[in-house]
């Protein structure tokens, strides 16, 4: 499966929705992020800046129920970019944390505060997507 490919989108909403495996951290940590999670609302678009493609994954009432991939600025509650190369950094294993704390992944739109409400739910799922195994880049174009 190609990264950031139709089916790689759908592959990650699965593994988003399913949620990380509840172990190395304290129980009180899980227990927030299901906390966070309960009855979730938003729409994330992760893009990739050099080609403006995007993942946008759909939650909804705590559930991920849509991935998809784009080329256009999508209509999102919270828009993040990064470059390939935070990217490649991401799925070779690279703290999702740090990666957003020190800007690697830049939340370009929406309302700050209300993104960090949740922040550690939005990190658990980018580790969560960024280990999805992949065949390499994108070279497909993606759906509109």
């Amino acid at each position: 499966m190609r990264f950031f490919s139709q089916e790689w989108a759908e592959a990650a909403r699965r593994t988003v929705d399913a949620g990380p495996p509840q172990e190395g951290k304290l129980p009180t940590y899980w227990e927030w992020i299901d906390r966070a999670r309960a009855g979730y609302t938003a729409t994330w678009a992760l893009g990739i800046r050099e080609s403006a493609t995007y993942l946008v994954l759909t939650w909804k009432d705590g559930r991920c129920v849509e991935g998809t991939i784009t080329t256009r600025r999508p209509e999102a509650d919270y828009v993040l970019a990064a470059d390939q190369a935070t990217w490649q950094d991401l799925r070779n294993g690279a703290d999702p944390g740090r990666i957003v704390m020190y800007r690697g992944l830049r939340l370009e739109q929406g309302d700050v505060l209300a993104f960090f409400r949740v922040i550690y739910l939005f990190v658990e799922s980018l580790a969560v997507l960024s280990r999805l195994p992949t065949d390499g880049p994108s070279t497909a174009a993606p759906s509109r």
